[in-house]
C-alpha cells in the first residue's frame, strides 16, 4: 500500500532508520546540451541537516508521513512503482516495507526524492554511481553526500573538502517542475539566461521564473526583510541566503508572507558525508 498520512505506526524490532539529507545547489552552470536532450552541468552541491528519514523493515509497501516545516506545502509524492524509493529498491533487487518521513518539500529543488533513493542504495550497500545515475541526475551526489563538484548530467561527482556553513531557506507554498525549467532554458535567448558563465550563480534561475512567475515576489520579499540577494536552489522553488537567522535579521520568524500566502523559513547547516541524525539539532 502506498499513500500519504499524518499518523505514524511504530516500527518493528527489525526496522532500520536511514537519513536522507537535502541537497543545496550553491552554484549551477548549464555547460551544454547533449544530442539526447539531456543538459550538462557544472555545479557545487552540499548536503544539509534538513533531512527525510526512511524506516526500512521486512515486508512490502510504502507509506509517507509528512513532518514538513511550518507553512511548507506538501507537493505531490509519486505513488507506486514511479516513487524513487520503489525504483531504488528494484535497482538493487531488494524488497522491503518503507515508511518515508517527509521533511523536505517535494518540488522545492532540494533533492528530496533523489536523496530518498540514495538512502535506499546506502542501506543496501550499493555505492555504484552508475546505478545511482540511472535513477536520476541528483542521486549520485546524494549518494556521495557532503560537498562536491557535480558535472556531466550528474554522474560525475568529485568530493570537495567539507566547509561548515549556515543558510536560511525560504520555502514558497508551491513547487517548480524541473523538466519544465530546462525546457524554458532551451527556449531563452543566450542574453536572457541570467548568470550564464559566471561562478556563484544559477543558470536555471531565469528559466524557473518563466515557468513560475510567482517566484519573483517571494525573492523580493526575502530580499526586503534580510537585506540580501537570494539565490534560487536548482530549478526552485526554494530561495536561500547564507547566514544564520540572527545575522540576516530573521531570528524568531518561522515564515514570510506574500499576500495571504505563507512560505516557511528554515535555518540549516551543511553536513558531512557521514551525517547521522544524532548530530541534528532538530532531534
Amino acid at each position: 500500500m502506498t499513500g500519504a498520512d499524518r499518523g505514524a505506526t511504530s516500527p518493528g524490532a527489525n526496522a532500520v532508520e536511514v537519513p536522507a539529507p537535502a541537497k543545496l545547489t550553491l552554484s549551477l552552470r548549464v555547460t551544454g546540451v547533449r544530442p539526447d536532450g539531456y543538459h550538462e552541468l557544472d555545479a557545487e552541491m552540499v548536503a544539509l541537516d534538513l533531512h527525510d528519514s526512511l524506516v526500512i523493515e521486512p515486508g512490502t509497501g510504502l507509506t509517507v508521513h509528512a513532518e514538513l516545516p511550518a507553512a511548507a506545502g506538501m507537493g505531490e509524492v509519486p505513488t507506486g512503482p514511479d516513487n524513487l524509493v520503489a525504483r531504488a529498491l528494484s535497482a538493487v533487487s531488494r524488497e522491503s516495507r518503507v515508511r518515508l518521513i517527509k521533511r523536505i518539500p517535494p518540488g522545492a529543488g532540494l533533492g528530496g526524492g533523489s536523496s530518498n533513493a540514495a538512502a535506499v542504495l546506502r542501506w543496501s550497500g550499493c555505492g555504484d554511481l552508475a546505478v545511482a545515475a540511472r535513477l536520476g541526475a541528483d542521486v549520485p551526489f546524494c549518494l556521495v553526500g557532503g560537498r562536491a563538484r557535480v558535472r556531466g548530467i550528474g554522474e560525475s561527482v568529485v568530493p570537495l573538502p567539507y566547509q561548515e556553513r549556515h543558510f536560511v531557506l525560504l520555502l514558497p507554498p508551491f513547487g517548480v517542475n524541473t523538466a519544465a525549467a530546462y525546457r524554458a532554458w532551451d527556449e531563452l535567448a543566450p542574453s536572457e539566461r541570467a548568470g550564464e558563465g559566471r561562478a556563484g550563480t544559477n543558470d536555471l534561475e531565469a528559466a524557473a521564473l518563466v515557468v513560475e512567475p510567482r517566484l519573483a515576489a517571494w525573492r523580493d520579499r526575502f530580499a526586503e526583510v534580510s537585506g540580501g540577494q537570494p539565490l534560487l536552489a536548482g530549478s526552485g522553488s526554494t530561495w536561500f541566503l547564507e547566514g544564520t537567522p540572527a545575522a540576516l535579521g530573521l531570528e524568531g520568524q518561522p515564515f514570510l508572507t506574500v499576500g495571504a500566502a505563507k512560505g516557511a523559513l528554515v535555518a540549516v547547516r551543511t553536513v558531512r558525508a557521514d551525517y547521522s541524525p544524532t548530530d541534528d539539532t532538530r532531534g
